[in-house]
């Protein structure tokens, strides 16, 4: 995986997301991370809307199903698996997902999308 950046060791990843800052494209992203079905999921925490974050809370992605990711701003939902926009403003539209690589037990994030561990 080219242009790699760690972010955190493996176990620190939960299923609510975690947000963490890296350098991607030499500036400094916000990004969530999180778990589903075993895999390690990352996308850039910005709402294709608005630009806003999505987090609500600290650390707080998801609905209160915890299904599907929703923006703080309008509730637009993202399914978690691929980032695509079911319902909101910003229906039909992606989040930005990033590519994941665990290697030591340590978690590394590039910004090639559609890769994931």
């Amino acid at each position: 995986m080219s242009q790699s950046e760690p972010v955190c060791p493996v176990n620190d990843i939960t299923t609510s997301g975690q947000t963490y800052n890296v350098r991607l494209h030499g500036r400094i992203q916000e990004i969530f991370l999180f778990t589903r079905n075993q895999h390690i999921f990352a996308y850039i925490n910005s709402c294709p809307h608005t630009g806003a974050t999505l987090n609500w809370q600290p650390d707080q992605f998801f609905n209160f199903e915890n299904t599907l990711i929703q923006c703080s701003i309008h509730g637009a939902l993202f399914r978690p698996e691929d980032g695509y926009c079911i319902q909101g403003p910003c229906r039909g539209e992606s989040l930005s997902r990033l590519g994941v690589e665990v290697l030591d037990e340590m978690v590394y994030v590039n910004s090639a999308t559609s890769s994931f561990y």
